[in-house]
C-alpha cells in the first residue's frame, strides 16, 4: 500500500524533528512536510508538531512507499516519460487512501525525482507526461503554465453536436453538496474548449467528438460539455442528481445500477494526443488504447 504506518521507539529528550532526521533517517525537507501535514503521531494518537520534545513511548510515521503492478511507459527519454493511463487509475495518492496510483509506478520505476507534469482525472484514460528529474520538471511544468502544449481529447457525448463549438465559459467550484464538482460561473476563472463533432450515432443519440482544451481547469471538458447540454456518457458527477452522485462516489451502488444511471461503465473521455517542443525537438504522441 502506498502509505504505510511505521512505528519507532522514541529517544527521550530529543525534539521530534531531530529524531525524524537522525534516527528515522528521513530527509529534513520530508520530515518537515510530514510534520506539517499531521502524519507524525505519538502513542496517544496526537499529531506532533515541529519542536515537540519526545518523552516516552513511540511515534508512528505515515510514509509513502511506492508499489508496482507492472504498468510500463510507452516512451521515454533522458528527461521525460509518457504513460498511456487506463481509465480508473488515480494519478496521485491521497493520505486518506491506500489505492494504487500512477505515481506508484513512476516512483517505483524511476525514483523519487520523477514527477507528474500534469494530471488527468482518474476515470479519464490516455496520455500523461512525467518528468524524470528536477530540471525537466521545472521546464515542462513551466511550459504547461504557459500553454505551450497541444492536448486533444476524444469524448462520447449525449445528443447531436452538429457543428464546431467554442465553449468560452468561466469555471469555479460548485456550491452544491459534491465538493469536488465544478461549475460555470461569471465569477470563475477564464476557460475555453473547442469541440469538433466526428460522427453522430442516431440510434443512440450520441456524438463522438474531439475536445481541445485551451486552458487547464479542473474537470474543464466535462463541465463545459455539460453546460451546453452534451453531458459526457458515463460521467458519474455531471448532469446527474447530486444524491445519486454521492452514492456513486461512496460506492454504495452496484456496477449495474451505476451503468443504468450514468450510461456507461466508465467516463467516456480519453486524452489521445499530446504535442510539445522540448530541447529544440518537437514530440507528438498518440494513445494506442482502443477508446471507442
Amino acid at each position: 500500500m502506498p502509505y504505510v504506518l511505521k512505528r519507532f521507539d522514541v529517544v527521550s529528550g530529543k525534539k521530534v524533528d531531530d529524531f525524524l532526521v537522525q534516527t528515522v533517517k528521513l530527509e529534513p525537507a520530508l520530515a518537515m512536510k510530514l510534520l506539517q501535514k499531521g502524519r507524525i503521531i505519538d502513542d496517544k494518537k496526537r499529531r506532533l508538531q515541529k519542536g515537540f520534545v519526545l518523552k516516552s513511548g513511540f511515534i508512528e510515521v505515515s510514509i509513502y512507499e511506492p508499489i508496482t503492478k507492472g504498468l510500463k511507459p510507452i516512451f521515454q527519454t533522458e528527461h521525460f516519460i509518457i504513460f498511456d493511463k487506463p481509465s480508473g487509475l488515480i494519478v496521485h495518492p491521497s493520505a486518506r487512501s491506500n489505492n494504487y496510483t500512477l505515481l506508484d509506478e513512476i516512483r517505483f520505476q524511476f525514483g523519487k525525482d520523477a514527477s507528474l507534469v500534469h494530471r488527468i482525472d482518474a476515470e479519464t484514460s490516455g496520455l500523461v507526461l512525467v518528468s524524470k528529474n528536477k530540471y525537466s520538471h521545472f521546464v515542462l511544468s513551466s511550459m504547461f503554465e504557459e500553454k505551450e502544449f497541444v492536448k486533444r481529447y476524444q469524448a462520447l457525448v449525449e445528443g447531436e453536436v452538429k457543428e464546431e463549438i467554442l465553449i468560452d465559459k468561466k469555471i469555479t467550484n460548485s456550491t452544491g453538496m459534491i465538493n469536488i464538482k465544478m461549475q460555470t460561473s461569471n465569477d470563475g476563472k477564464e476557460s475555453s474548449t473547442l469541440i469538433n463533432p466526428i460522427f453522430y450515432d442516431k440510434t443512440k443519440n450520441q456524438t463522438f467528438v474531439e475536445a481541445i482544451p485551451y486552458t487547464g481547469r479542473q474537470h474543464q471538458i466535462r463541465v463545459h460539455l455539460d453546460s451546453i447540454g452534451h453531458r459526457i456518457v458515463g460521467d458519474p458527477i455531471y448532469g446527474l442528481d447530486e444524491v445519486l452522485v454521492d452514492k456513486i462516489l461512496k460506492k454504495e451502488l452496484s456496477l449495474t445500477e451505476r451503468i443504468k444511471i450514468t450510461g456507461e461503465i466508465r467516463l467516456m473521455l480519453h486524452a489521445y494526443y499530446l504535442e510539445f517542443k522540448f530541447l529544440n525537438r518537437t514530440y507528438k504522441f498518440c494513445s494506442k488504447q482502443k477508446f471507442y
